[in-house]
């Protein structure tokens, strides 16, 4: 770990340590909560750097930039909101039988279509092919899982994520129908919720994500959580339709 010439930002050679949290640049420097240059992305860095709060983020021709803001967005997921229109979406797709959620089933598929350019995004991504090979082998791992939402026998939308131990990261979603990314959070919500697991990692700040009940921590609050997480059984990757009760309790059948 060194200095890179002309920088205050530390540039990792591969295997080495990250800095201190201590070091994240602040709110002033125009990149808040970056932390240092460099490095790899191979299993082993990647389950480093998620264990103490950091991802990778970085554009085409920057080197890898590693991140760990303050504060930190999280879903508690007993503040998951699931508003009318959702919850009208989610009654039609549990009753059709064309309609299922599937996990692990297209890993590669689901990072590759996160990284598809979006319209209005200026024609790029930061979902890089090395980073889906990153992913890729890290799923393969098993640290990195795909909640994906299937109609008629199409892949129409879905989510991954980092799970280590029951510390959940959120990553990226993608949608080719209305709603089937955020079917794939509900799922997600309730995959952790079967398993005990309190909050998913969701990094930045967005409307979106506050929008379904995201809302920011101090990253010491939240590493303290993830800490606590790591070393606790990880969650059984696979969805059950029974699980959208956690979501929407049956409804009583009349008397």
């Amino acid at each position: 770990m060194r200095a890179k010439p002309d920088s205050h930002l530390v540039w990792l050679d591969p295997g080495a340590d990250f800095p201190p949290l201590t070091q994240t640049w602040g709110t002033g420097s125009g990149a808040p909560g970056l932390l240092a240059a460099g490095g790899a992305l191979d299993v082993a860095t990647l389950l480093k750097a998620y264990s103490h709060g950091i991802f990778p983020w970085y554009s085409q021709g920057q080197p890898i930039l590693w991140w760990s803001p303050d504060p930190r967005m999280v879903l508690q997921l007993a503040n998951f909101r699931l508003h009318d229109s959702l919850r009208k979406t989610l009654r039609q797709f549990r009753r059709n039988p064309a309609c299922e959620i599937r996990v692990d089933s297209s890993f590669a598929d689901v990072i590759a279509a996160c990284a598809a350019a979006r319209p209005g995004a200026g024609g790029g991504t930061w979902i890089l092919p090395d980073m889906q090979r990153a992913y890729v082998a890290l799923h393969d791992a098993g640290f990195a899982h795909s909640v994906e939402t299937w109609i008629d026998g199409q892949l129409v939308g879905g989510l991954y994520c980092v799970a280590i131990g029951q510390a959940v990261f959120g990553e990226s979603m993608f949608s080719h129908r209305s709603d089937a990314s955020k079917l794939a959070l509900a799922a997600l919500a309730c995959i952790c919720r079967r398993h005990g697991i309190a909050q998913i990692d969701c990094q930045q700040n967005t409307r979106h994500l506050a929008s379904l009940g995201a809302t920011e921590m101090a990253r010491s609050e939240f590493l303290a959580h993830v800490q606590s997480a790591l070393g606790k059984p990880p969650a059984s990757w696979v969805f059950e339709p029974l699980y959208w009760n956690l979501l929407l309790p049956p409804r009583p059948v009349p008397q």
